[in-house]
């Protein structure tokens, strides 16, 4: 292309043929509309089974300078194609929003004016979601349990239309389910978060990837984001929480039946509750063990990278 864009954005898609032509109709119509400026548009099909592919090789053929695209030989996930986007992307302001036409370009404009008040991160919030009670209700459940756990006050997590500085996105690692969690890796860090309401309309084309089957993934990922983002640094203080629990929790057992065997000469050799606390007290012993061994590997990667720093002199 001839000139930098001032506007990137990247739109993952799995099997969306019916709808890439007319979303890069409107989004065309409402950057013009809004004057936005030059702008591109990053196609990342992953790994779709259908003539997704083939409708974006027209499109770019048809609109070289606006479009580009990846291709994925298989399905590897949208945190990959995300990741995959930015990595392409050459403007300092990205825009992700999905394919499926729920997601309404005439949202963008909101979306920069509020990331121009000096946000690094601008989430849409699908305040009337237009979407069956499968959908929703493992949303709310997500949403609710993420606010809680991670601090950050958002309301729709899994919104995938979001407006970012391209600058906060440069050290994210993104596999798995991440994608989800992008505010709270990047709040982490320190970058501020904020949030609009955005319209969201009734999918008329495809089907649906998500549902129930990945509330269950989601869960295991947001506990991946919490050590991340909170334990990353103190491993003893994770580890070694569980464990002085753990390893509390079967010394009083043990003391317990220490004094009901030396006081009331109670047999407790085979009662299943002596064994319990027996494996607690264990387990709090090798989970204080491991906490303080990622301390010990932390400490030395730490030293390793600084050391050299001790031996300059300031003149």
């Amino acid at each position: 292309m001839s000139t930098a864009p001032t506007l990137s954005i990247v739109i993952p898609l799995c099997n969306e043929e019916a709808t890439l032509t007319a979303l890069y109709e409107q989004i065309a119509e409402t950057v013009e509309t809004n004057a936005l400026g030059a702008f591109e548009m990053i196609f990342i099909d992953d790994g779709s089974t259908d003539t997704s592919w083939e409708v974006i090789e027209r499109l770019t053929c048809k609109h070289p300078d606006q479009i580009r695209a990846l291709r994925f030989r298989r399905n590897f996930g949208k945190a990959a194609a995300l990741a995959a986007g930015f990595e392409e992307a050459r403007s300092e302001i990205i825009v992700t929003m999905d394919a499926d036409l729920q997601d309404d370009p005439e949202e963008i404009p909101a979306l920069l004016a509020k990331l121009e008040e000096g946000y690094d991160c601008v989430s849409g919030w699908k305040q009337l979601r237009k979407d069956p009670l499968g959908k929703t209700l493992p949303s709310r459940v997500f949403n609710w349990a993420t606010r809680a756990t991670s601090g950050v006050k958002l309301h729709d997590f899994n919104c995938g239309f979001k407006a970012y500085r391209a600058s906060a996105l440069k050290h994210l690692n993104l596999y798995g389910e991440l994608h989800r969690y992008i505010p709270v890796l990047l709040a982490a860090e320190g970058y501020t978060i904020a949030e609009v309401p955005v319209k969201h309309h009734r999918r008329t084309h495809g089907v649906s990837k998500y549902g129930w089957k990945r509330l269950l993934k989601g869960g295991l990922d947001l506990m991946t984001v919490i050590v991340l983002t909170r334990y990353l640094k103190r491993p003893g203080h994770f580890f070694g929480g569980f464990g002085l629990l753990s390893g509390s929790a079967g010394f009083a057992i043990l003391s317990w039946l220490s004094i009901d065997k030396i006081f009331f000469g109670a047999n407790i050799g085979t009662r299943p509750l002596f064994f319990l606390g027996i494996l607690l007290l264990l387990l709090g012993v090798q989970l204080i063990s491991t906490g303080l061994i990622g301390e010990l590997i932390n400490y030395n990667s730490k030293s390793e990278r600084s050391g050299p720093v001790n031996t300059w002199k300031k003149k």
